[in-house]
């Protein structure tokens, strides 16, 4: 289903919101995440000698952090904070009861990570930022659709022309009134975080509270967006148990507490533009762990927690030379080094957003079907169905021996098994666009014909030397095109419209004109003798990873 129709809030009154229950509280809200995460380290520890190591082992971490690789977003007494740290720590184990004093250096780190990672969302300030999102962005495409700035202030076009959301849109506001979603989308582009929010408002849902990478919060504009649209932070950097475990905590809590949900599992963005198949499951578990904890405590009025795939689809990513870069060079390590990230102020990010809304090119976002957190298929009431169609209680997953029991090593196989249906779903529903179909046509044709040479010397070519006859391009792309609709005829891909009907030229204009079209180097152009190159080999491979996984591969001859 495609939305082309305005959608009524699922809950009309803001007060009502889970998220805004949630951020009434917010001091106890934090309080209970601290408790919560104390006893649960210290149940993981086992003993004195064992928290000990673990807080040594923060340390050690946490200055090598600030020492190699501190961001503008850190607090200013970072330093003198873990310094006071390894004071206590020494003074310690010179005291009696020195496992009450290992305690409160424990329950000092987790406070303070769970205020750093706690949102504090405000509903003027989501108002604002909707209508700024809303409004800017429309002003953008009038400009761009209308021919010019004078028609900066008309209405003519709205943001769903230009941002298509597809899907189970239906079935999402239906299982948001009766239970508790997690949206999961691949993650692509500084972008996708607001875009997410637009469309979570444009679907009539309450905001979600959702993981934002605390690099973000670097970016003045981003941080203003992402503090108002209810985002926590999330800190990659921070490895240690202690941390990971408070993060989880505040994620496991807010689900009990019914908060709408939303994380990139793929954990950052894709740095080779393929989509996520290898998740992070650390936050995927706390879904799992809130629906074991909500049967423990209400039984069979349980609310469910329902997992929703999300897949953005860009025919452009704007930081894509950069992202592949990152990636080769962790592939081909001494091969390749890496940039900086081109596009980490919040001015190159206005201006990016400025240059794509006068640009042509859409994006569409595509809603997965629902699935519980065990793989199984959910129908519009919430009921899950088993591969074979038997319906399912999921409250049986938790029991042992007729009890309610938590199992860490069978919420860890739980998790591995929703990982492998959310993949599966970004595989149906991600849309295959012409920039996308291009890219790996050129890409597979420049590999074949050095087949001689090894992968990363490829990248060492002239573009003289990345030359495809255009007879040739043409011929694989149809071959190419044809297998991606058979794909979709059996419900393994999505296609946009303008592959689905009309002629091979128009195909492959419409692609050639859109991929990498912001790049200074154009990955994929048609040379003066009419034939097919590249600027830039690395980033065309970027655009080409997108459809790595179809075994289209064998389709080119």
């Amino acid at each position: 289903m495609s939305q082309k129709k305005k959608y009524n809030p699922i809950i009309s009154k803001a007060k009502e919101w889970p998220v805004v229950r949630l951020s009434k509280h917010r001091k106890a809200f934090i309080q209970e995440v601290i408790d919560t995460s104390v006893e649960k380290i210290s149940t993981l520890m086992g003993g004195e000698n064992a928290l000990r190591e673990e807080i040594e082992k923060t340390l050690y971490r946490e200055r090598l952090r600030i020492h190699k690789k501190p961001w503008k977003v850190d607090p200013p007494d970072e330093t003198a904070f873990w310094n006071h740290v390894k004071a206590e720590l020494v003074a310690s184990s010179d005291k009696q009861g020195e496992d009450k004093a290992l305690y409160g250096i424990l329950k000092e780190i987790v406070k303070r990570y769970a205020n750093e990672i706690a949102g504090s969302f405000r509903r003027s300030h989501y108002r604002l930022t909707r209508a700024i999102v809303t409004y800017g962005f429309a002003r953008l495409l009038n400009a761009a659709r209308l021919g010019g700035i004078r028609y900066l202030f008309s209405t003519r076009y709205k943001l769903k022309d230009k941002i298509q959301i597809t899907g189970e849109i239906e079935q999402l506001r239906k299982l948001a009134q009766i239970g508790t979603i997690v949206m999961v989308p691949t993650h692509f582009s500084h972008l996708d975080s607001v875009l997410i929010g637009w469309v979570i408002h444009t679907l009539g849902l309450p905001p979600f509270i959702y993981g934002a990478g605390l690099n973000l919060f670097n970016m003045r504009a981003f941080a203003y967006f992402m503090n108002s649209l209810g985002a926590y932070k999330v800190d990659r950097r921070k490895k240690n148990l202690l941390y990971l475990e408070t993060l989880k905590a505040y994620s496991s809590l807010a689900l009990q507490k019914n908060c709408h949900s939303l994380f990139y599992p793929g954990g950052t963005r894709s740095r080779s533009g393929a989509i996520e198949s290898n998740l992070k499951l650390g936050l995927l578990g706390t879904a799992i762990e809130a629906q074991r904890i909500n049967y423990q405590k209400y039984e069979k009025d349980a609310p469910k927690i329902f997992v929703v795939p999300v897949v953005f689809n860009y025919h452009f990513v704007l930081e894509a030379p950069t992202l592949i870069k990152d990636y080769l060079e962790a592939e081909g390590q001494e091969h390749f080094y890496t940039e900086q990230d081109e596009y980490s102020k919040s001015y190159k990010i206005i201006k990016f957003l400025f240059k794509f809304f006068t640009k042509g090119s859409d994006i569409s976002v595509s809603i997965g079907r629902a699935i519980d957190l065990f793989g199984n298929s959910v129908d519009d009431e919430g009921n899950s169905y088993s591969q074979d169609g038997r319906l399912i209680n999921t409250r049986d997953y938790f029991l042992t021996h007729g009890k309610i029991v938590g199992s860490r090593q069978r919420e860890e196989e739980y998790t591995r098994i929703v990982s492998k249906a959310i993949v599966k779903e970004y595989y149906k529903i991600s849309r295959v666009f012409a920039s996308h179909l291009v890219a790996f046509t050129a890409f597979e044709l420049m590999r074949r014909q050095h087949e001689e040479l090894d992968f990363y010397d490829l990248f060492r070519l002239t573009e003289a030397d990345l030359v495809i006859p255009y007879a040739t391009f043409k011929n694989s792309f149809k071959k190419l095109r044809e297998r991606i609709m058979m794909l979709n005829r059996a419900g393994k891909v999505n296609v946009a419209a303008h592959l689905e009907k009309g002629n091979l030229e128009d195909m492959i204009t419409h692609g050639l004109k859109n991929v990498g079209m912001y790049h200074v180097k154009r990955p994929l152009i048609r040379n003066k003798q009419g034939d097919i190159t590249t600027k830039d080999l690395s980033t065309l491979f970027y655009y080409h990873n997108r459809l790595i996984g179809y075994d289209l591969e064998k389709y080119i001859e």
